[in-house]
């Protein structure tokens, strides 16, 4: 397949995702579209080749039918972790019900679509219920659709061990809700790889977990993150009505929230391999392991290391 439309291609995900495509077409005559509000906030994946990046407005079905049209696939890593009931709706359900009713009217190969661990009609959350709801609006159209569920991913930008790096330099202790919440972090990069492994027309997996070697608490992660990154705090387990106090309080805050309740309501689900489906070695990937991954990617931030960036910027060794 070698006309591919990515929708959100220019988020975490999906720069992995576009150098796994590029790297699989060796920068040959394969067409790779990537659609995105904000074409300025696309440079980190405009020097790919065979990119072509066009202003998209998701929620305009004319161009979407524009986009779809004579695609050979087309892969869905759109989606929203926060906002009210009706916007997650909008974004986590709405639009794979219109992209798998386009895809299968202008005869799509195979849509590969990001959804997550845990999604359940009976989920505790909004965002895990809208995406179980996302998923079978999709399968549901007709459409060849292989569905990925990952547990928390990550990597060089990842939003939870570079974060609570952060958080760690700036604060002398660590107050943390949901510090038992239970994780089995991905690499991104294996997410990816297995995303464009299911392209391929012969494969007959539907439903794959995608999760990583290792068990671990979310208090075992934020500790992990401390060390590597050169800040170690120590960690303060929250009671629950003390902790959606704290998530709360971050919803009023401007940008994305640190946590939100909704979020504290998605841990309540163990982001663990449920026994039930394949998993990464399905697809002949052998998952990396936390910490052979993320120790360099936060340990730039201590010692002589932290000077990196500026040596490269001076041009200098």
């Amino acid at each position: 397949m070698k006309n591919i439309l990515v929708l959100g291609g220019t988020g975490f995900v999906g720069m992995s995702v576009c150098e796994k495509l590029v790297e699989r077409s060796g920068g040959g005559d394969g067409r790779i579209t990537v659609p995105t509000r904000f074409p300025n906030r696309a440079g980190h994946i405009q020097p790919l080749p065979t990119l072509e990046i066009p202003r998209w407005d998701p929620h305009d079905d004319a161009q979407l039918d524009r986009l779809v049209r004579g695609r050979d696939a087309v892969i869905n890593l759109v989606a929203t972790l926060h906002g009210s009931e009706a916007e997650m709706r909008r974004v986590n359900v709405d639009l794979p019900e219109r992209l798998g009713r386009l895809c299968a009217a202008r005869g799509v190969r195979r849509v590969v679509h990001i959804s997550a661990l845990g999604a359940a009609d009976d989920a505790p959350s909004k965002y895990l219920r809208t995406k179980a709801a996302g998923e079978r609006a999709l399968t549901r159209s007709g459409v060849d659709v292989a569905v990925l569920r990952p547990s928390v991913m990550f990597g060089e930008h990842d939003h939870l061990m570079n974060r609570f790096a952060s958080l760690q330099k700036v604060f002398p202790v660590m107050p943390l809700a949901a510090a038992g919440a239970r994780f089995q972090p991905v690499w991104v990069d294996d997410v990816a790889v297995a995303i464009v492994r299911l392209l391929d027309p012969l494969r007959t997996e539907r439903l794959v977990e995608c999760v990583g070697p290792n068990t671990y608490t979310l208090r075992q992660l934020v500790e992990l993150a401390g060390r590597w990154s050169g800040h170690p705090r120590p960690v303060i387990a929250l009671p629950d009505i003390f902790g959606r106090l704290q998530a709360a309080v971050f919803e009023l805050l401007p940008g994305p929230p640190v946590i939100s309740r909704d979020n504290l309501d998605s841990m309540k689900v163990p982001s663990v391999a449920s026994g039930r489906a394949p998993t990464l070695e399905a697809l002949g990937v052998t998952p990396r392991a936390l910490e052979s991954v993320m120790p360099d990617i936060l340990g730039w931030r201590q010692g002589p290391a932290r000077l990196d960036p500026w040596r490269a910027l001076a041009r200098r060794r």
